[in-house]
């Protein structure tokens, strides 16, 4: 064989060492999957080892945990926030025992948001939930997935279709106020009053929050805690009790927001919870990547996986829930999930904070789930129904 170019035949010398046949070298004739996979998938995760998660080596947890905050909040690549909230009434109307809102307030230093305060009547302070909502491909709400919306027919009916999708019907906001918790509901970036977002346009976007040197994923994860922060702060609310709540995108909210921040007191999360190497497989949604961006910190898994970064919430009291044919999630991952999560808790002495449920339906928060639920969050906080 007669190869003029010397640069390709000192390549092929090199390639041909220790085999002395040119046929020995495999060339690589593809290199990403049908399913949006590197062919070297199994390479890379392999290394991906979560070396700050909890194994029973740890002895001082406090440590541990803060370290672990540490890094998840280095990973969003947000910088610290403190900005005064300057909260303002919209308008309100009267639903019985309780007064709904409408009320702006300084999200960040950027960013000016409006939101959905549901207020019990009579004397407070109230124990209080922020409840994160979910991602769905839908995005002309997002608070009105959890509180029933006034003055907007089109969004109303939105909602209420949602709800009878998801909820049984229920506006689960709505239901927990009846019950005296002060109930907070924002919108995230691209949803609701924030929207102008479409499925096909996340992927920009979060590539162009990259280019600024900024995070979608870090963008959610700010704002999540500074929500927490604010409810904890209203004068209505008993900082020592608040919840956060979320349903699918939103219970990695949720379990996310207790990781970060102090000011969530117990968490409830329904509906989203797995290992990562069991949801990096050829066939899982998550592979489509459009409604990964606002989840997807980089780097984040070489540290910790995802019950890992929730188990930064222990040893707070925390309810997770799956379904059992919930076609997201592998069940075999849930519980590998579930089982370290639990370990984790075990380790701070509060087994009886942890309890995880798999319901025999689907990707759902029913009636009777909601009730359940609510009926713990009580109990965590030592309230009678």
């Amino acid at each position: 064989m007669n190869i003029r170019n010397p640069l390709l035949a000192a390549a092929m010398v090199v390639a041909t060492m220790g085999t002395g046949h040119a046929t020995d070298i495999d060339y690589q004739q593809m290199g990403v999957t049908k399913d949006n996979l590197p062919i070297i998938a199994g390479q890379i995760k392999s290394r991906l080892n979560a070396r700050l998660a909890w194994t029973p080596q740890v002895k001082d947890l406090a440590t541990w945990r803060k370290a672990g905050r540490a890094k998840l909040w280095e990973l969003t690549w947000q910088a610290p926030d403190h900005t005064p909230f300057n909260l303002q009434l919209i308008d309100e109307i009267d639903r019985g025992s309780y007064l709904a809102r409408k009320v702006s307030f300084n999200l960040t230093a950027d960013s000016r948001v409006s939101a959905l305060l549901l207020v019990p009547k009579g004397q407070g302070p109230f124990p209080a939930a922020v409840m994160y909502h979910d991602h769905g491909s839908k995005f002309d709400i997002g608070k009105e997935k959890w509180i029933e919306p006034w003055g907007d027919d089109a969004r109303l009916a939105s909602a209420k279709g949602w709800a009878a999708k998801f909820f049984s019907s229920r506006f689960p906001g709505d239901e927990l106020a009846r019950r005296g918790y002060v109930v907070l509901a924002t919108d995230a970036l691209g949803w609701g009053d924030r929207g102008g977002m479409t499925y096909d346009m996340q992927q920009a976007l979060a590539a162009n929050m990259f280019n600024m040197g900024s995070s979608l994923a870090g963008l959610m994860a700010l704002e999540d805690a500074r929500t927490a922060e604010f409810l904890a702060s209203l004068p209505q609310v008993d900082k020592r009790r608040v919840a956060a709540i979320g349903f699918s995108m939103g219970a990695f909210r949720a379990w996310q927001a207790a990781a970060l921040t102090d000011a969530v007191t117990a968490t409830v999360a329904v509906n989203w919870m797995a290992t990562a190497e069991r949801l990096m497989v050829p066939g899982n949604n998550q592979l489509r990547g459009g409604s990964a961006w606002q989840m997807l910190h980089p780097g984040i898994l070489a540290y910790l996986d995802y019950p890992d970064v929730a188990s930064l919430a222990a040893p707070g009291p925390m309810l997770i829930y799956a379904g059992e044919k919930d076609a997201l999630f592998p069940l075999d991952s849930v519980r590998t999930a579930f089982a370290g999560m639990r370990r984790v808790w075990s380790a701070w002495q509060a087994d009886d904070r942890f309890e995880s449920k798999v319901w025999p339906g689907g990707h759902v928060f029913e009636a009777d789930q909601q009730d359940y639920a609510y009926n713990w969050l009580d109990r965590q906080f030592k309230r009678q129904p």
